[in-house]
């Protein structure tokens, strides 16, 4: 029994104000902490830097769409999308410091530390925020009584999702559906949920107010029903949503858009937009940068070492696709005596007699690969993403592998979540390019800034050199 469906939902606008005021504060007192403990002496300077990151975040917050309802996402969405919004703004703060080298803002130390004290803050009294209101929702209050019209496939599938997902607090009635009469189990589940009613029967209990949300999942092919049914419930007040059928298809950070008021879904689109574009090339154009001074000296030494091995040029540029299957030029060291760059490129085995003394040490510990850092800089590569493959190999292999090309809706890297995995160096078989492609469609689902940053740190210990690697 609901002891109080709806607590908060009469003050959500209130609530967002204040979640906005308490994050400003957050960036303010975590800035005062640090001056504070540091007995650093209170200037404009602190004072431009807080306000600065203040406008900001809370530009961006409202672009981001950070103080939506989360209801139904968990909590890590949330955290890294607010840790997002304020790594760009303490970013935009740094850069502020760089260019205005007249007025130093803070010590390096003292803004990190700022930085890091604002991001626990932000994403610790979210934490708490979510801890209370699951408690909350499992004990009845705060709830939203739900009804699934539709006990399909794709009925049972968000129910099953519902179900296992208590700190929603989505209170699930039941199945609604004009065929199907017996009790439901569950996938994977003890769970036996009633078919309360048909859909005629859905209508009244919305019309009693009996309900708050319903869920539409009936196929594509009932479309004369599913217009019935959004038509009678329009004279409720039940928020109704449409579950399309998509799920038939393998789908890649599918998305709703609007074009010219049509509503759209897409069923295979990029993560990278918005602010995560921002926050991508950000992290490549730093880290290139900051890996370009390293390696300066030793990419001279590998230059000489190249070039005094075996006659022909230093670097190696081969064509590859990019994002979007856009051809780009890949830079390497030359470590073969042939330039290989047409339609059959044969890959590289183990002892090929083309690959030079030099050649063979720079792939087993892929230095040959350093150049590509100016690829990133450059913007036709990213630092991590699915490696890219000769175009012979693309032409092969993307008829004979599902989804292969789908590797291309994110920038090639120099690194991926397939290498630090195991799965590089020569495909002399179908699986090992199927697990390549696996683990890169894995993290297009998933990438977030820091699992680029956990790849990166795996990388150095395990990335380099590997057995595949010849």
């Amino acid at each position: 029994m609901n002891k109080d469906r709806g607590i908060l939902r009469p003050h959500q606008a209130s609530i967002s104000v204040l979640q906005k005021i308490l994050d400003l504060l957050v960036i303010s007192a975590s800035m005062g902490i640090v001056i504070y403990f540091k007995s650093i002496p209170l200037d404009s300077s602190q004072t431009i830097a807080t306000l600065l990151a203040l406008v900001i975040f809370y530009l961006l917050s409202d672009f981001s769409q950070l103080y939506t309802s989360w209801r139904g996402e968990r909590v890590s969405e949330e955290l890294r999308k607010v840790g997002g919004v304020w790594a760009i703004s303490f970013i935009g703060v740094f850069i502020f410091e760089y260019f205005m080298a007249d007025m130093p803002l803070l010590e390096d130390s003292a803004l990190l530390q700022w930085f890091s004290l604002t991001i626990i803050g932000l994403c610790g009294y979210r934490v708490l925020l979510r801890n209370l209101l699951n408690a909350l929702r499992r004990r009845g209050f705060n709830t939203r009584s739900v009804a699934i019209a539709g006990a399909g496939p794709l009925g049972q599938r968000l129910a099953v999702n519902i179900a296992s997902a208590p700190w929603m607090g989505l209170d699930l009635l039941g199945f609604f559906d004009d065929k199907q009469r017996e009790a439901i189990r569950l996938a994977n589940s003890k769970v036996r949920l009633p078919i309360s009613g048909n859909l005629e029967q859905l209508v009244e209990q919305a019309r009693a107010g009996q309900i708050d949300r319903v869920y539409i999942t009936l196929p594509m092919r009932s479309e004369a029903r599913i217009k019935w049914l959004v038509a009678q419930l329009s004279d409720t007040t039940v928020s109704v949503y449409i579950v399309p059928d998509v799920f038939v298809f393998e789908l890649l950070h599918s998305r709703s858009q609007n074009i010219n008021g049509v509503p759209t879904i897409s069923i295979f689109d990029s993560p990278m937009t918005g602010a995560n574009t921002i926050i991508k090339r950000l992290e490549d154009i730093l880290l290139s940068s900051l890996i370009l001074c390293l390696i300066a000296v030793p990419m001279l030494v590998i230059s000489i070492a190249v070039k005094l091995s075996s006659p022909g040029p230093v670097f190696f540029r081969q064509k590859r696709y990019g994002i979007d299957g856009r051809p780009i030029e890949v830079w390497k060291f030359r470590s073969m005596r042939v330039m290989e760059n047409g339609t059959d490129v044969v890959q590289a085995t183990r002892g090929d007699n083309r690959i030079t003394a030099v050649g063979a040490f720079l792939r087993r510990t892929s230095l040959d690969e350093l150049p590509q850092f100016i690829n990133v800089l450059l913007g036709d590569m990213s630092i991590v993403g699915p490696r890219p493959h000769a175009v012979a190999h693309n032409e092969q292999y993307r008829g004979q592998i599902n989804s292969y090309m789908l590797r291309h809706k994110v920038k090639p890297g120099i690194t991926g979540w397939a290498q630090v995995n195991g799965w590089r160096g020569e495909t002399d078989t179908l699986d090992k390019m199927q697990k390549r492609v696996e683990h890169d469609l894995a993290y297009i689902h998933n990438w977030s800034l820091w699992w680029d940053l956990k790849i990166v740190f795996l990388t150095v210990f395990k990335g380099f050199i590997h057995k595949n690697a010849y």
